[in-house]
C-alpha cells in the first residue's frame, strides 16, 4: 500500500475538499502514463490543463454553449487570470478522475470557478480558477454576454440544489 493511501484525511478539513453538489457539471479523465512524472504520480501541471478541458466541456456540455463557436465565431476568449490548487492526493496512471464543474462567482466581466478532481467519492485535488471574458480581436475584458451568463445563472442555481 502507498504511504499516499494510508493518510488519513478528513473531509471538512478544508471547504473546498469536500465534494461539490449533485447537480454540479462532472466529466471523467482517465490518468494516463503520459500524465505522469518519474514517480507515478500525475505531474502537477497536468490538472491545469485538465481544468481548461473541463471548463470546456462545460461550457459546451453543461451550459449548451458550444466553446468553439464561442471562440472561432464569437471572438470571446476566457484567460485564466488566477489559478490555484490543493493537491490533496495524489493520483496515478490507471486511476479516473472525475472533475467537477461549481460557479462561485459570477461577477460583470469575469467569474471564479472551483474545479473538484474526485476518485471513488475522495477529493484529490481542489482548484480555483478565475477567469475574464475577453474580446479577442483587442483582448480587453468584456461584460459576460447576456445569453452566456443566463446559462450560466440557471447551471449555478441547479447546482446548488
Amino acid at each position: 500500500m502507498h504511504e499516499y493511501s494510508e493518510r488519513t484525511r478528513r473531509p471538512d478539513d478544508h471547504p473546498g475538499h469536500r465534494p461539490l453538489p449533485a447537480g454540479c457539471f462532472r466529466v471523467q479523465r482517465p490518468i494516463r502514463f503520459s500524465h505522469c512524472d518519474p514517480a507515478g504520480i500525475v505531474y502537477f501541471p497536468v490538472y491545469f490543463d485538465m481544468f481548461n478541458g473541463a471548463v470546456e466541456d462545460w461550457f459546451t456540455q453543461g451550459l449548451d454553449i458550444d466553446y468553439a463557436t464561442m471562440i472561432l465565431q464569437r471572438r470571446l476568449g476566457l484567460p485564466i487570470v488566477h489559478a490555484e490548487c490543493d493537491f490533496v492526493i495524489p493520483s496515478r496512471m490507471g486511476d479516473t478522475l472525475t472533475l467537477g464543474v461549481l460557479l462561485e462567482r459570477l461577477g460583470r466581466s469575469s467569474l471564479k470557478l472551483r474545479i473538484n478532481g474526485e476518485h471513488e467519492g475522495q477529493v484529490r485535488l481542489s482548484g480555483s480558477l478565475t477567469v475574464v471574458t475577453t474580446s479577442l480581436d483587442d483582448f480587453a475584458a468584456v461584460p459576460i454576454p447576456d445569453d452566456i451568463r443566463a446559462a450560466m445563472k440557471r447551471y449555478q442555481a441547479g447546482c446548488e440544489g
